[in-house]
């Protein structure tokens, strides 16, 4: 890819909002745009790198036996009447609608309604479940407090994920079952999380968790247990009965001796039970004949945030000074940027060719084509993009050598361009693995 297609804006960067450098970087070089608050648009590279998280979220519930599926974002405002709620998120002010002389409808805040309503055609016996289904898409919600750029929006990307059981037994092992494969995503994703015990807020339900990643930009407060090691949202101490739910669901009997800090909610897990199914009148027919109403959980995702919170965490300094960003290389849809000598037509031949040789082999890699920019204007792009690697097809060739820049340790590599198309290839096929090039390099010379 060139960077002339990319839609980068090239600028000096004198001042970075203080909580979210990050964000603030990317609006700043359009790589995400704001059509109003709340609202946005992504360039091709925070694009591709939150394609590249759906991937890691479908395949890894695939493998936990989990349906896609896809349920219309416009949604009939009756099926929200049937479930009880649409009173409550229109008082709240919660929701998009659109009044017509057809029907009324909304955009889609949430999904349990349009789910229950898809599974009462599908889900006729007991023997069609257990069952799973999610999707990936967005969501709109009327925030009123918009905050941190992606971490709160008025239309955001989600994962949402409902289950469908005949037992308390059925939904406390799906309930695992999504827990785990949270755990095996965020961990790919290279973001650490804790599951914390939560309230279920307007989803409703008797017991929630939220995964928390632990961040000093992150508006939630949890509570640890500091002799047990579990945790939960300080909301749950809003209950009147907290004291006792907290005892009965996750074994927390002492609140007086409890760390806190400060955290960013990405995902959330909920036992509905058959909240939903009652309110609806969504039945199956049990092994005995009788009609039954759903045992239900709901699983999200919050995936723009968890792009947004995977950049902020990619941040690079130097003496403390903020001079980019370097995207994991399992995550990022080009693993180098190749700069060529502008001003010197046959060390910009040699680059070209060099880069035609790895496009035309699925090598996925940038070259700045860009004929007014100075070698040190497009090497500092390169760190802007989050591109893990750059080069300098430069004065080095004259001596039969490129010098291969590490854009997050600063570690500079010399190989001759046959070593390096040697080198960039392995790095791309291995990239998911999160093999640096170092590695390879290092690999090859033993």
């Amino acid at each position: 890819m060139k960077v002339s297609r990319l839609g980068l804006i090239s600028k000096k960067i004198t001042k970075l909002d203080n909580q979210f450098p990050v964000q603030d970087m990317l609006f700043q070089t359009g790589q995400i745009d704001q059509y109003s608050s709340g609202v946005y648009a992504y360039s091709h590279i925070p694009f591709l790198v939150k394609k590249r998280i759906n991937d890691i979220i479908c395949d890894t519930l695939k493998r936990h036996g989990c349906t896609e599926v896809s349920l219309p974002l416009l949604q009939p405002e009756s099926i929200w009447i049937e479930s009880g709620r649409l009173e409550k998120y229109v008082s709240d002010d919660v929701m998009f609608r659109c009044l017509t002389d057809k029907g009324n409808y909304c955009l889609a805040p949430t999904a349990e309604e349009a789910i229950v309503k898809y599974a009462k055609s599908r889900i006729g016996s007991y023997k069609n479940m257990p069952i799973t289904f999610f999707q990936i898409g967005e969501k709109f919600r009327n925030e009123i407090r918009t905050r941190g750029y992606l971490l709160r929006g008025k239309s955001f990307d989600m994962m949402d994920a409902y289950s469908f059981g005949e037992t308390q037994k059925d939904l406390d092992t799906e309930y695992d079952n999504i827990k785990q494969a949270y755990l095996e995503i965020f961990d790919t994703l290279g973001l650490k999380v804790q599951p914390v015990g939560a309230d279920s807020g307007a989803i409703g339900g008797n017991k929630s968790e939220e995964f928390m990643y632990i961040s000093d930009i992150g508006e939630d407060t949890i509570l640890v247990d500091k002799e047990s090691g579990k945790a939960f949202n300080s909301e749950l101490l809003e209950r009147d009965d907290y004291n006792e739910y907290l005892n009965k669901i996750y074994g927390i009997k002492n609140v007086d001796s409890l760390e806190s800090k400060k955290a960013c909610e990405l995902g959330h897990i909920f036992q509905l039970g058959d909240k939903y199914s009652k309110s609806m009148n969504a039945t199956y027919i049990a092994k005995d004949g009788k009609q039954k109403y759903y045992i239900m959980g709901c699983y999200g995702i919050g995936v723009s945030r968890t792009l947004a919170m995977i950049y902020e965490n990619s941040i690079v300094r130097e003496n403390g000074k903020f001079i980019g960003i370097s995207l994991p290389l399992n995550l990022v849809p080009y693993v180098m940027y190749i700069v060529p000598k502008s001003d010197d037509k046959e060390k910009s031949k040699v680059a070209y060719a060099t880069y035609s040789l790895l496009t035309d082999n699925n090598v996925n890699v940038l070259y700045d084509d860009r004929s007014e920019l100075s070698i040190g204007a497009k090497l500092k792009d390169a760190k802007m993009l989050g591109i893990p690697y750059s080069v300098v097809f430069g004065n080095t060739l004259d001596d039969d050598y490129i010098i291969v820049e590490n854009n997050k340790t600063g570690e500079k590599t010399s190989m001759s361009i046959e070593e390096f198309i040697n080198y960039v290839t392995i790095l791309n096929e291995y990239k998911n693995n999160n093999i640096s090039l170092e590695e390879i390099v290092k690999k090859n010379e033993t």
